[in-house]
């Protein structure tokens, strides 16, 4: 996220300043991307004008404890968590604040994330659109109401590790049929990147995708056909629903 924000333009690096819990981590960050660092979270939120609360869920209320006093009405405060709903928020923070729920992922490391935002009452329009600014310089983002926001978490927040487990197997079987291991792994994960890029820049349904590399008694209609008597699409729908079901019973706690 902090190179996105760099690169992009957005905002110059000495304007940044990050607190973490371990002095190491902050040393990576100064020697990474030049940006100021420090030990206490007051002090972040004593010298931003938009703060990203980017810790995990049992360390919200340890956290807005510590910035709380300093948190105003000016101040645009951004969740980075499963589990923490707009409403806790508001009641962890005990006074009108503006909130913006965002649900990033990983890919966020090589500029390609796909992030979710929810703004609580209190977020402007042209509050939400300079935060959304701010997302799309490290990936792509969009706006969703909050109901949506377990369903974000299944189907993009958690769904890199399907996705690793799937670039796994394929190099596991192509090893088994004598490729390099890193051979194998280039040629698994080229394959996804380029089918994703298919139906995100072609528009194409993915169904007719697939059918245009399922030729007749081919080879690929052979592998889908495996594919589903081994109920992978079966699999895939479940194992993504039950991350939606565990991420609505942390936002219901």
């Amino acid at each position: 996220m902090i190179s996105g924000i760099i690169s992009s333009g957005l905002c110059e690096k000495e304007r940044l300043i990050a607190s973490a819990h371990s002095q190491a981590t902050l040393d990576r960050l100064s020697e990474a991307y030049g940006i100021r660092v420090t030990l206490h979270n007051a002090e972040v939120i004593q010298n931003s004008d938009l703060v990203f609360l980017a810790v995990k869920p049992y360390q919200f209320q340890t956290v807005i404890e510590e910035i709380r006093e300093f948190t105003d009405s000016e101040k645009l405060i951004v969740s980075i968590a499963a589990g923490i709903s707009l409403a806790k928020l508001n009641e962890l923070f005990a006074k009108p604040v503006k909130l913006i729920r965002a649900m990033p992922n990983t890919p966020a490391q090589v500029l390609e994330a796909m992030s979710a935002l929810t703004p609580n009452e209190h977020v402007s329009p042209e509050e939400l659109q300079f935060v959304k600014t701010v997302f799309k310089s490290f990936g792509k983002a969009e706006v969703v109401p909050e109901t949506l926001m377990n369903a974000v978490i299944g189907v993009s927040g958690s769904s890199p590790a399907y996705v690793y487990l799937f670039i796994e197997a394929m190099a596991d079987a192509a090893v088994a049929d004598g490729m390099p291991r890193t051979q194998a792994y280039k040629f698994a994960a080229q394959a996804v990147y380029g089918a994703a890029k298919m139906v995100l820049e072609t528009g194409t349904h993915p169904a007719k995708l697939k059918d245009a590399v399922c030729s007749p008694a081919g080879t690929t209609i052979a592998a889908v056909a495996k594919l589903e008597e081994c109920g992978m699409r079966n699999a895939v729908i479940q194992a993504q629903r039950c991350c939606t079901e565990t991420a609505r019973k942390m936002d219901a706690k």
